[in-house]
């Protein structure tokens, strides 16, 4: 057995039956290979960053090494061939010093390239998919790589194909980035209203999102996390009306087709829950959208307490969370909801 530890953020003490670090695409098929032989799990890794380890993995974890990125343009666009296993912020900070603006409200998101699609990631305004030309994707199976276009990738707010029809035996190895040279500025959340549409640079924005996440965040060195623990809920309009008599100030965001968002941080803050601690694990004090591995955590501490904070808000809004970190369980991943219900 090899220790996890150090291969997610939430650095729980878990380990696996073998870890490998795949660094091309030959590697990556002939590890699948071999653990498919030996009748063994397969868990594929970017910087484990979403992930929350409830139990030893009893399997092989691949760990996405592939790396390096193309860029093309035309009159119009800039075109970006990015290997999944790029670091996402340092993409992020490589395009601005390009003069490729875009990317910059998702600024300082954990994780690779590859992981990007699965989760939708998003902030601030903006989504991967407002930026996805394309996914490369290997079929371990049959052996064979295919592409999908944006359309294909059933993405939505956190969800993705790639958490269903592609999610076992399939892996991402690359993606394609569409950013329009005629750059306009997403600035609808927090301080970057602030900001002067007509005047903002991309770096601005960059360095404000950055500055409001690490103020917010813990640093996984310090405390292991895995940033947003919930998804924020959307609820239908006449539910928003019912919770608004409860509390007039609830920060919401209406939604094109009539739903609306609710900051789940706040809600969990509004049950006065930051710093609460079950075990182990702990609600940030900053941040009650965060879950810390504060004391040496199991995975069941943070089940625990997501558990409770569930409840907590259950009650008093009538809003159930729903996890936004993927569980993984002695033979892969779980399902978070029924995990916490």
């Amino acid at each position: 057995m090899q220790s996890l530890q150090p291969f997610h953020t939430f650095h729980i003490s878990v380990q696996a039956h073998q870890i490998i670090e795949a660094k091309d695409i030959g590697q990556l098929k002939e590890t699948w290979a071999e653990a498919k032989a030996q009748h063994l799990p397969v868990l594929f890794l970017g910087q484990g960053s979403n992930m929350l380890f409830l139990e030893d993995f009893n399997g092989v974890v691949i760990i996405n090494r592939l790396l390096g990125i193309t860029h093309k343009q035309d009159e119009h666009f800039h075109y970006l061939h990015i290997n999944a296993g790029e670091n996402w912020n340092q993409l992020v900070e490589w395009t601005l010093e390009q003069g490729i603006d875009g990317l910059e409200n998702l600024a300082l998101i954990p994780g690779c390239a590859g992981s990007a699609p699965i989760q939708n990631i998003g902030a601030y305004g903006v989504e991967f998919k407002d930026f996805c030309h394309y996914v490369d994707v290997l079929d371990l199976n049959s052996d064979k790589s295919f592409r999908l276009s944006v359309d294909d990738c059933d993405f939505g707010y956190r969800e993705s194909v790639f958490k269903h029809r592609y999610q076992t035996g399939y892996v991402i190895t690359a993606v394609g980035l569409k950013l329009a040279k005629n750059w306009q500025p997403v600035l609808k959340y927090g301080s970057l209203v602030n900001f002067d549409p007509q005047t903002v640079t991309a770096k601005q924005i960059f360095d404000e999102v950055c500055r409001i996440r690490q103020s917010k965040l813990p640093n996984p060195s310090e405390f292991g996390n895995a940033g947003s623990f919930f998804k924020n809920p959307v609820v239908s309009a006449e539910q928003f009306a019912d919770i608004q008599k409860l509390s007039e100030n609830i920060p919401h965001f209406p939604q094109n087709n009539g739903s609306v968002k609710l900051a789940a941080g706040w809600l969990i803050d509004q049950c006065h829950l930051k710093g609460f601690q079950i075990g182990g694990a702990a609600v940030h004090e900053k941040q009650a959208l965060v879950l810390i591995n504060k004391e040496n955590a199991t995975g069941q501490d943070v089940v625990k307490l997501a558990h409770y904070i569930r409840k907590s808000v259950a009650e008093k809004f009538g809003v159930l969370l729903q996890p936004e970190v993927r569980f993984i369980g002695v033979n892969g991943e779980v399902d978070s909801e029924k995990a916490i219900a």
